[in-house]
């Protein structure tokens, strides 16, 4: 094998990327997803090639990422949900759950998920970032989808020599 860099690549033309957007907490996670297409759009991903849906919540996000990569019909995921605190321990639990299931359905799959669920302690805080991690969704879902490919590419022409 030869050692080199691989340069990122943030070209999205010709990757289907597939988002699912929590409903709860709307007006962050409409603010999460607003940004989110703009930069994908910025990026060369085609409106045809992006497919969204939604559910009720940010413990939902996993079950609808599995069933998207089941399909096999996308290059990358993205979640988009927001979490903030309460005064019950529930927020710890949504968190740490939906996280969890986000990072089992990337590694069982071998699909890149960016996750931005955001968790924060106050609207305020979820409002402040919301433009700023929905954009950074975008760009990891592309930049990881080509890495993706790229490694595959690369193990495939192992194989045939």
């Amino acid at each position: 094998m030869t050692v080199g860099l691989y340069e990122t690549n943030l070209i999205g033309q010709g990757l289907r990327v597939g988002i699912v957007q929590a409903r709860f907490n709307e007006d962050v996670c409409h603010g999460l997803l607003s940004a989110c297409l703009a930069e994908l759009k910025h990026l060369g991903v085609e409106e045809e090639d992006i497919l969204q849906v939604t559910v009720p919540g940010a413990l939902e996000i996993p079950l609808a990422l599995q069933k998207m990569a089941e399909t096999l019909q996308f290059d990358a995921l993205i979640a988009i949900g927001a979490v903030i605190r309460g005064e019950t321990y529930h927020f710890e639990l949504v968190s740490n759950e939906s996280c969890a299931g986000i990072s089992r359905v990337a590694l069982d799959f071998g699909i890149p998920i960016a996750n931005a669920v955001l968790t924060t302690d106050s609207d305020e805080q979820a409002e402040a970032r919301m433009a700023e991690k929905g954009t950074d969704a975008a760009r990891v879902a592309v930049e990881m989808a080509n890495l993706t490919i790229a490694l595959e590419e690369l193990a495939e022409a192992t194989e045939e020599e």
